[in-house]
């Protein structure tokens, strides 16, 4: 999604862009709807050179004078290349959970580093970058992720949007938007949901996403006993009003770089509950725009969800001030303006 944000949103009168992917599906789809450029490029095996001489051919046919990388292998095959090209390269990272455990990707990185200007979306992953990978600090900059500000909706519409979810007007909709990874935690959320139940029955859990544990965190439901009150809606394109229709967004990660789901939860003004990791901290400050709880803790985060449940008055103010702080901090404007002066550093030899 950022892939596609970035590229559409970068003023034309001083840049033009071309998207690559490894493969087909919604980004592609989503970048193709906005007029962008975009060609698949698959890769074959860990290692393809094949690969690399059709995106050498790519690069110089569209005349490409800066190379943008997302993640771990467009990083490291995107420096490559802008090696070959002579052009630089911006290589973003987004997380940083599978690093320590991997001594390649950490040699990759402080290779890629060498030459490429590192974007770090956090200040704790710009930290981790420079700890425990390796890479030296004045070649990360940090960036943080934006959203775009949704408009505030009429009572009606949430409304609506709330019963077309099958949430009823006297129950308290909690939400989480994520892959079904281990990572997000979405297993030590359903162990605190099972206590938040026992306290407040008229509470529903609304999980959007899928992923390799979507089978077993649907058994871990029902052995807990709470089916009735968590629906599984799946990948959805209409997240924005789901959102609109939370009460509550909870993010229980294990690891994050910079959630964007936090930021657009936030950004429409509903509550949050998160997990003090990552980036988490700098989006969410504590008991002022929300509530943070230790990672893989269902007790305290139980409690948490709970006391937002209780405080009604507390918990609207908490969505009101989470709204306004990202609104300036971590909006696609702040975003866009911060690569647009970091492209034009690093094309004019100054990065």
């Amino acid at each position: 999604m950022l892939v596609s944000r970035i590229a559409s949103g970068l003023d034309q009168a001083r840049f033009r862009s071309h998207v690559a992917l490894f493969t087909p599906g919604w980004l592609k789809d989503r970048c193709e709807k906005a007029s962008l450029p975009t060609v698949v490029l698959p890769m074959q095996s860990q290692w393809d050179v094949a690969w690399l001489a059709r995106c050498y051919a790519v690069v110089r046919s569209q005349r490409v004078d800066l190379i943008h990388a997302h993640e771990f292998r467009a990083n490291v095959y995107g420096a490559i290349v802008a090696k070959l090209c002579g052009i630089p390269l911006v290589g973003t990272v987004h997380g940083k959970n599978y690093y320590p455990d991997h001594v390649k990707r950490r040699m990759a990185y402080r290779w890629v580093s060498k030459t490429a200007t590192m974007v770090a979306v956090s200040e704790d992953l710009r930290q981790f970058l420079q700890d425990q990978v390796g890479v030296p600090r004045d070649r990360i900059t940090r960036i943080y992720n934006g959203v775009d500000m949704p408009e505030r909706l009429s009572r009606e519409k949430v409304a609506q949007f709330r019963c077309d979810l099958g949430v009823q007007p006297s129950e308290f909709a909690v939400g989480i938007v994520g892959s079904l990874y281990p990572v997000k935690g979405h297993r030590h959320l359903f162990d605190a949901f099972r206590s938040v139940l026992k306290s407040h029955p008229k509470t529903k859990l609304l999980v959007v996403g899928q992923g390799e544990l979507e089978p077993s965190l649907k058994q871990q439901v029902l052995d807990l006993g709470i089916d009735h009150a968590v629906s599984f809606l799946g990948l959805r394109n209409d997240v924005p009003n789901i959102l609109a229709a939370l009460d509550l967004f909870v993010l229980p990660s294990l690891s994050e770089g910079l959630s964007v789901a936090l930021l657009e939860a936030m950004s429409t003004g509903v509550p949050v509950v998160a997990s003090r990791v990552g980036g988490n901290p700098e989006i969410v400050q504590d008991g002022e725009t929300g509530l943070l709880v230790s990672p893989e803790n269902p007790q305290e985060l139980a409690a948490r969800i709970l006391e937002m449940i209780t405080h009604r008055e507390k918990t609207k103010l908490f969505g009101e001030r989470g709204r306004e702080w990202v609104s300036k901090h971590f909006t696609t404007a702040r975003m866009l303006d911060h690569y647009q002066d970091l492209y034009a550093e690093c094309l004019s030899g100054t990065s």
